[in-house]
């Protein structure tokens, strides 16, 4: 699927470039980025049969992965230049079964954004507004190399 271009950031929000260099992963569940900011991101996923579980419901591994992107992309939003971000810790908590034919709204927020360590709150919804999962993640933030010596 196309990479979907996310939705403009407000005036004056210093989003870091990285941020909008969306994933294979996120591609291939065919997210589609709704709002990108340094306080936001958001974004909605169909629930197609391909990302199903044994129950014919959508996997909660898909779910879960939805937010681990989300926190990804919005500690990425908030990097400085040069530096990089992976997941350390994540935990989700599930709450309702999202049936095939909906679509999923998952909405990123800050926790904490430290030098080091950034927390995440990923909330899931499905199309009729039931919260689906909440997931908090926290994000390292490793410092840029600098440029070796020739």
């Amino acid at each position: 699927m196309p990479d979907a271009a996310p939705a403009a950031a407000p005036d004056g929000d210093d989003v870091n470039p990285r941020a909008h260099q969306h994933s294979a992963v996120a591609r291939t569940l065919g997210l589609t980025f709704t709002h990108l900011s340094r306080d936001r991101v958001a974004a909605e996923l169909p629930a197609r049969a391909e990302l199903a579980n044994r129950k014919n419901i959508l996997s909660g591994g898909v779910l879960m992965a939805l937010a681990d992107i989300l926190g990804g992309t919005a500690a990425s939003a908030n990097l400085p230049p040069g530096a990089g971000t992976t997941t350390i810790e994540s935990k989700t908590n599930f709450f309702a079964p999202v049936d095939l034919g909906d679509t999923v709204s998952a909405e990123c927020t800050p926790l904490h954004r430290g030098r080091t360590t950034m927390v995440w709150q990923t909330r899931i919804t499905r199309g009729d507004g039931k919260l689906v999962a909440l997931v908090t993640q926290t994000q390292l933030v490793m410092a840029g190399r600098p440029a070796k010596a020739r």
